[in-house]
């Protein structure tokens, strides 16, 4: 039930657009090991700038 449960959640994030630090982690470890992840509340931050602060191809 609780992987059901974690690939319910994870997405859902995807669909509202939420940043998934897990899957971040999951990508730092394989990706980067020399290097220390951001903290949870880091990585939020980041994304949530990212996301606001460089809207890209938005019209608004």
């Amino acid at each position: 039930m609780s992987a059901w449960f974690a690939r319910a959640a994870a997405t859902l994030r995807r669909i509202l657009g939420a940043p998934d630090y897990a899957a971040y982690l999951a990508h730092h470890r394989a990706c980067h090991p020399d290097r220390a992840p951001l903290g949870e509340r880091e990585f939020i931050a980041e994304r949530l700038a990212a996301r606001y602060e460089r809207p890209g191809s938005r019209c608004c």
